[in-house]
């Protein structure tokens, strides 16, 4: 799923191209895209777009007439940007937003169709989609902890959850958790001073790395390869690949359609972490640490 940095390359890439333009339609090819149905398609049609926001996870463009279009891309929604009129084949496309100088194309890999688009009429419509979540890079360290500690939750789990959050979500939670040292099991409320400021800097640290140079990856061009596994992760989807710090092999857990990778040596003093599916099936025979399973 796209996260805070993916989220900020496409706002900053999208506004040179669709700022001040007008959205003169938006063609639907997914019918399960379109979310609402007041306002109706017709009345965004030829409004200029005024604006480019985020709200957590999800796009927002600010039309003329206090109109919105919200777009959530979910885990394979993706941007694609072409010239007038052209559309994306096969099915791909959920979407197209067309521009007087190109066409915003709204795609989504795989048989299942998560991604979202929702129009909304006034600021006030907006408010269902904020889920309260913390910007952590506009966030003193104080308010950080405070927003940490609020619920005894893992580390990992306070960091995705929306409500404590914004824009964090499993890829950037790995890369984040490893910078700062940290098990991704620890819970919130066990977590010591120093700790919570570690964690605070490597979240600020993380996200803005990131952002920074997958803009400079981009360059003036458009993201085409908007993915949760990037060249240059420390840990994340480097299953048994070595940890840039110390070299041993990260490990995993797996869980539901997801999992976090870590480096055993670097977060939880060389033990692994229980896979809820592996170490059932190998009961004693799973290894506690990483001299057990070297």
């Amino acid at each position: 799923m796209p996260e805070l940095p993916d989220i900020t390359l496409y706002l900053e890439k999208l506004a040179p191209r669709i700022l001040h333009q007008p959205l003169l339609r938006i063609d639907i090819r997914s019918p399960f895209v379109l979310r609402s149905v007041d306002p109706p398609l017709a009345a965004v049609e030829g409004k200029r777009v005024l604006g480019l926001r985020r709200i957590g996870k999800r796009i927002v463009l600010e039309l003329e007439s206090d109109l919105f279009v919200v777009i959530h891309l979910m885990i394979a929604g993706r941007f694609r940007w072409g010239p007038p009129g052209s559309k994306v084949g096969g099915k791909l496309g959920l979407a197209t937003f067309e521009f007087p100088n190109g066409s915003l194309q709204l795609t989504e890999a795989g048989t299942k169709r998560r991604a979202s688009i929702h129009l909304v009429a006034g600021e006030a419509g907006l408010r269902e989609f904020e889920r309260g979540g913390l910007e952590v890079l506009e966030a003193d360290p104080g308010t950080f902890a405070s927003r940490l500690t609020s619920e005894n939750h893992t580390v990992k789990r306070a960091l995705t959850d929306p409500r404590l959050f914004s824009g964090i979500g499993n890829a950037y939670s790995d890369e984040i958790l490893h910078r700062a040292r940290l098990s991704p099991m620890t819970l919130t409320r066990r977590l010591s001073e120093t700790e919570i400021s570690r964690l605070y800097h490597a979240t600020r640290e993380t996200l803005q790395e990131w952002i920074d140079r997958l803009s400079r990856e981009t360059g003036e061009g458009f993201p085409e390869k908007v993915t949760a596994f990037r060249e240059g992760m420390a840990v994340h989807g480097r299953y048994q690949q070595p940890c840039p710090v110390c070299g041993s092999p990260v490990q995993r857990i797996r869980y539901a359609d997801n999992e976090t990778n870590y480096c055993a040596r670097c977060q939880t003093g060389g033990r692994l972490l229980a896979d809820r599916a592996l170490s059932r099936l190998l009961k004693k025979d799973w290894p506690r640490s990483l001299d057990e399973l070297e």
